[in-house]
């Protein structure tokens, strides 16, 4: 004959989680009444069952006050004098002190009690963490800052399962060098076949964590081949990441288009897919990714941050905002989300607001390049050139003296003509070791203009012309022709420029001109907001589509998936 807790735990067994609380709340009052009908043992199983079942239902609160009190249960059990005796055939032993306190920080870190969960988690014997212990003790510890403590438990982890490749993640990121995580790897896992991979991928994701991403995007490609990992969608996500972190959107688009061809829902790397093609102005891709993502992956601050791109590139700055709070709400680490939250106030010209969102990104990840120039266009925006001056000067200091932090540190510059020559030496060393970054070009071909060097813009512009044949660049060229009184050249870029993009407003006006036989154009206008291929990434702001070509309607896809992606939110929050 069954018993009443075997019930209990055929309902467990089978998943059948509230009829497992409605059964177990009579059962354990009728015990209360009668001892008999639940032995102590059976009492303690009850007690940590239901607790398991307000988990999974997602009731973390009641299900720590169960996991707390079976705890307590279970000290008690142990002292009396029946806890010597074996348990009764077909029950498993008590379970540990140690499973039940793992729940309780589950539980409080679903609460967004971090700082109790890690006291519980503190409160196990360093001999007696099981390495999902250690590994929950390593995150917390690396989020707080704690390094060592940190290191020291992700080396737990590696000690007893050496392939725990976010334990390995975790220790590059925190500055051990890849060496000495691939021997610890290695001397465990001799005999385990088909890791020829393994070291190349530990190398890659060493020059990650060092911001080396040129050598990691190396790595990374010679893991993409048919011998390795081709085709993955992990590689090529990080392949993807390592060149938008580089700054190089068009190979950073190519990976993570990739990556989503071959698994459409899979959510991460999904915040940097949405703002790469922000930057690149694939705004009806962006558009049709979201109903696409809302309704094949699950809701992720990835997912919301992509969303609120969308709204951005619209200009519903105010559901935007909305979205990333959601997403800050689910991860308040994001920096896409901060970042993302600059931008958006900067556009509505909130600059003390966005400076707020910009510095706690710096402090966040002060390597990444988008935090300082946030702050450089929020300092431009409310006219004090000083501090943006000098945080430009420090981006160069933590970043290095690469094309972007340059020529960010020149468009600042160029601000006061008393620095004007400054910031073209800048771009000339920005060029000499990218030729094709156009930021830098557009900024030094105006450059030359104001300083009535037409020639040097019209050589730096031909060069420019032979490595990538734009629209933007033929249009250029035709007006600085048109300013030396070249018509018949001037025609010519026209011509071509307008074969390549019909809708080039700026190549028509450059013919209207012309025709009309004059020979006076109108101010530099090469960086002007809202051209239509301009990159605007050194104006004030990330730069929305230009309004005249926005054919993007109020009620867009983005729009009608908004109502249910809030009451979706709203639903997941009203779990805690």
């Amino acid at each position: 004959m069954s018993t009443l807790y075997e019930q209990i735990k055929i309902l467990y067994d089978q998943e059948l989680y509230s009829n497992v609380i409605a059964l177990a709340n009579f059962v354990l009052s009728l015990s209360d009444h009668n001892s008999e009908l639940l032995p102590a043992q059976a009492r303690f199983l009850t007690y940590v069952h239901c607790a398991d079942s307000y988990f999974h239902l997602s009731k973390y609160r009641k299900a720590e006050s169960l996991y707390k009190k079976s705890l307590q249960f279970r000290k008690s059990l142990l002292k009396s004098k029946g806890a010597t005796k074996p348990p009764p055939e077909g029950q498993k032993e008590i379970m540990s002190d140690i499973d039940i306190k793992y729940q309780i920080h589950l539980c409080l870190v679903q609460l967004k009690n971090t700082q109790e969960a890690l006291q519980v988690l503190q409160g196990i014997p360093g001999k007696q963490r099981s390495a999902k212990v250690n590994m929950a003790l390593a995150k917390m510890f690396q989020k707080q800052g704690m390094e060592r403590s940190a290191i020291a438990s992700y080396k737990e982890v590696l000690r007893e399962c050496p392939l725990a490749l976010s334990a390995v993640e975790g220790l590059l990121a925190l500055g051990v060098k890849g060496i000495e995580v691939n021997s610890m790897i290695v001397n465990s896992i001799t005999s385990v076949p088909s890791l020829e991979w393994l070291n190349m991928w530990i190398k890659a994701h060493a020059h990650v964590h060092n911001r080396e991403y040129n050598h990691a995007i190396t790595s990374f490609r010679s893991l993409d081949n048919a011998n390795f990992l081709k085709d993955n969608v992990t590689l090529l996500t990080t392949m993807g990441e390592c060149y938008y972190f580089a700054g190089d959107n068009k190979n950073a688009l190519a990976c993570l288009r990739r990556a989503r061809t071959i698994e459409p829902d899979f959510t991460k790397g999904l915040d940097i897919y949405a703002a790469v093609l922000y930057k690149t102005q694939n705004i009806k891709e962006l558009e049709k990714l979201i109903p696409v993502i809302t309704q094949t992956s699950e809701y992720t601050a990835e997912l919301y941050i992509a969303m609120a791109y969308a709204l951005y590139a619209a200009h519903k700055f105010s559901k935007a905002c909305t979205l990333i709070v959601q997403a800050q709400n689910l991860d308040p680490c994001s920096i896409e989300a901060i970042i993302l939250w600059g931008n958006v106030l900067i556009e509505q010209k909130k600059y003390q607001e966005a400076l707020h969102h910009f510095r706690q990104a710096a402090l966040l990840k002060p390597h990444r390049y988008e935090p300082h120039k946030g702050l450089v266009d929020c300092y431009i925006g409310m006219h004090r050139l000083r501090e943006a001056l000098n945080i430009a000067s420090t981006g160069c200091k933590l970043l290095g003296h690469t094309p972007r932090a340059l020529t960010l540190y020149a468009s600042v510059l160029m601000k006061d003509p008393v620095s004007v020559g400054k910031a073209k030496n800048l771009l000339e060393k920005a060029l000499s070791q990218d030729e094709s970054f156009l930021p830098a070009v557009y900024l030094l071909a105006e450059i030359y203009e104001q300083e009535m060097n037409l020639e040097a813009a019209i050589e730096l512009l031909g060069r420019q012309v032979e490595l990538q044949p734009t629209s933007k660049f033929h249009q250029m060229l035709g007006d600085l022709w048109a300013r030396v009184h070249n018509q018949e050249k001037a025609l010519d870029h026209y011509a071509v420029a307008l074969n390549l993009d019909p809708h080039n407003r700026r190549a028509l006006e450059g013919l209207h001109r012309l025709d009309s036989t004059s020979t006076k154009l109108e101010s530099t206008y090469y960086m002007s907001v809202g051209d239509e291929h301009a990159d605007a990434t050194y104006d004030v702001g990330d730069g929305l589509p230009d309004t005249d070509n926005d054919e993007a309607a109020d009620e867009s896809e983005t729009e009608e998936v908004w109502s249910d992606m809030d009451l979706e939110a709203n639903s997941q929050q009203g779990n805690l």
